[in-house]
């Protein structure tokens, strides 16, 4: 049996590379030796992808994209499909915790500088992965044609018809007709389910043959492969990816599979952020709900949108205001100037404006779920601005202290108190 393995092996390694790509990415992929806690998530994103993926592969067995059955079929599912249910609450729970994973992914790279030289490709890839699954949530929000699905399409589509000269045009084929309809479902149902899971996984197999060129980033931000053996060549610091982190990566995934399943069994709709009561409700393009906003994963950027003040009775600067949110990211291994990498030896002006960016951002996502009336309104006697709701004023201050992070960050980068780096990993 062990010789005919061998000889299969041989002969598929003859014609496909395939023990080549073993050693190059797992078996002789020497990451560093001091990973922590925050070196988890972008192996969970990578499982949850596998899950939203299976998980829909099930769904659109049994989903028909169309305007008058897309309710019913999701009702089908949830009632009389053999686990149809399971199915459905673990995409639904899928798609915020990937949100979830890929923020706390992100956030790490803040910490400790892993977008910048030589990673500044793999972050490239990483914010169009964001992008990219932005989209896809998008368009698959609408699929289950309730009242919050359908209202909250209607109204991020409408954002678009107010871009300058193109924007009415664009909006008619995004819509594929005048107004939200069969014919927005089904493109919307296409993209979902061919396009952007293609470009999707380009995107992530791009992202870790970059990662694995350049090599992974550590606490510390000490390049590993300064410090290798003269014999082997093979960095001190670092110990293979397999079978070390593999096994490591496995007690992160048995805790996520643990907070993933109570989610499912126990609180699948998550007090209406991960499921909303009104997309229970069929959609009725008569009746519109008394609040309209989207998941709480698109909230802090769509607090940005209503923070920003139109002009000329047109919503365009939120909208530009809005899409910077998100593309300013790419921008990070241009702005961040500091002599070291790793937040463990950054000064206090970069952890003062990172624990400021991150208190916007929570503030923002916050006021995002909720109505512009939350906290009650200023009187014009006792407010400059007259009238203004107290929770817009809130969202204009963490807006500015949110673009303030990117836009300073080349000066309180440059000008912080470092620490000195050592030259090895400190473990």
């Amino acid at each position: 049996m062990r010789n005919f393995i061998i000889c299969a092996l041989n002969w598929v390694d003859e014609r496909f590379p395939l023990t080549a790509m073993w050693k190059a990415h797992l078996s002789e992929y020497y990451a560093p030796k001091n990973f922590n806690f925050w070196y988890f998530f972008g192996s969970l994103a990578l499982l949850v992808l596998v899950i939203q993926i299976v998980t829909g592969i099930f769904l659109t067995m049994h989903y028909k994209p169309d305007a008058g059955l897309a309710f019913a079929s999701v009702e089908y599912i949830m009632r009389d499909v053999p686990w149809g249910w399971l199915i459905r609450y673990m995409h639904s729970t899928g798609a915020s915790m990937f949100f979830v994973v890929v923020y706390l992914h992100m956030f790490r790279s803040l910490l400790y500088g892993s977008h910048r030289k030589p990673r500044e490709l793999v972050w490239l890839f990483g914010v169009a992965i964001f992008l990219c699954l932005m989209g896809e949530a998008f368009f698959g929000y609408l699929l289950p044609w309730g009242q919050m699905s359908y209202w909250g399409a209607q109204v991020i589509i409408n954002l678009f018809a107010s871009i300058p000269f193109i924007g009415p045009d664009v909006a008619v084929w995004l819509r594929g007709d005048y107004m939200v309809s069969d014919a927005t479902l089904n493109r919307f149902f296409a993209f979902h389910v061919i396009a952007l899971p293609l470009v999707l996984l380009g995107l992530v197999v791009a992202h870790i043959i970059a990662l694995h060129e350049v090599g992974s980033n550590n606490p510390d931000g000490i390049e590993i492969k300064q410090n290798k053996d003269p014999k082997t060549g093979i960095p001190l610091d670092g110990v293979p990816f397999h079978p070390y982190y593999t096994v490591k990566d496995i007690v992160g995934v048995v805790v996520f599979l643990i907070v993933f399943s109570v989610i499912v069994f126990f609180a699948p709709e998550m007090g209406g952020y991960f499921l909303e009561a009104n997309n229970f409700i069929p959609a009725n393009p008569m009746a519109t709900p008394p609040h309209i906003a989207p998941v709480w994963y698109f909230t802090p950027f769509y607090s940005i949108l209503r923070a920003v003040p139109p002009m000329f009775n047109s919503q365009f600067p939120g909208v530009v205001a809005m899409g910077l949110s998100v593309l300013v990211f790419a921008a990070l291994p241009w702005l961040d100037r500091s002599p070291v990498k790793s937040i463990r030896y950054r000064g206090p002006l970069y952890k003062t404006w990172l624990a400021i960016f991150v208190v916007s951002f929570f503030i923002l996502g916050y006021l995002g779920t909720e109505v512009t009336t939350v906290w009650g309104t200023f009187d014009k006697e006792t407010w400059i601005v007259g009238g203004v709701d107290r929770a817009t004023v809130v969202a204009r201050i963490c807006t500015v202290a949110y673009f303030l992070f990117f836009a300073l960050m080349p000066w309180y980068t440059k000008y912080d108190k470092t620490k000195p780096v050592p030259e090895r990993v400190t473990g």
